[in-house]
């Protein structure tokens, strides 16, 4: 999250590299990748599949933040996803719980955030409008509505995330 010292992302200039139109997108998966490392750097792993209220456990979110960008990038590009990606959904419901998880899953956001960085730098402005076909239903998008509901679905479940989160400790307590 933000200190006194340090605005939010999209408050620190453009990022070099990343087409103009694409910053907004950029700025937001920065921002989730900043306040989830700084929320999450001591929650304890034991408590990763918590549902307080039956909400979606923090376990979860960190799972699926990893997936829906992997997967929402991957139609971007125009693929299909693959047989490892069709698994990871699948598992998404099943987070680790052992000692160590919370800081791999966090980095694995991270490192997932770092991937969709590198594409959206690479992702020249011209070819936003194009047509992209979501699911096998080829559900029709364009690389711009991808890549915009990427960052908003990723912030929106860090919200929920931040939330639960917040239960759980509590409930520790």
């Amino acid at each position: 999250m933000p200190t006194p010292s340090m605005p939010e992302v999209w408050l620190r200039g453009p990022l070099p590299a990343v087409p103009p139109l694409l910053q907004p997108v950029a700025h937001a998966l920065l921002q989730a990748r900043e306040e989830i490392t700084e929320l999450l750097a001591d929650f304890p792993a034991e408590r990763l599949a918590e549902r307080p209220l039956g909400l979606a456990s923090v376990g979860f979110h960190l799972r699926h933040l990893v997936g829906v960008l992997d997967r929402t990038f991957t139609y971007a590009r125009g693929e299909a996803l693959s047989e490892g990606q069709l698994a990871y959904l699948a598992a998404e419901g099943q987070p680790p719980t052992h000692l160590g998880a919370v800081q791999e899953l966090v980095q694995a956001f991270a490192q997932q955030v770092d991937t969709a960085l590198a594409q959206l730098r690479a992702t020249p402005e011209a070819i936003l409008p194009e047509w992209r076909g979501v699911g096998r239903a080829q559900l029709p998008s364009t690389v711009i509505g991808l890549l915009v509901h990427a960052a908003e679905h990723t912030t929106r479940h860090v919200g929920q995330l931040l939330v639960t989160a917040r239960l759980v400790a509590s409930a520790a307590i």
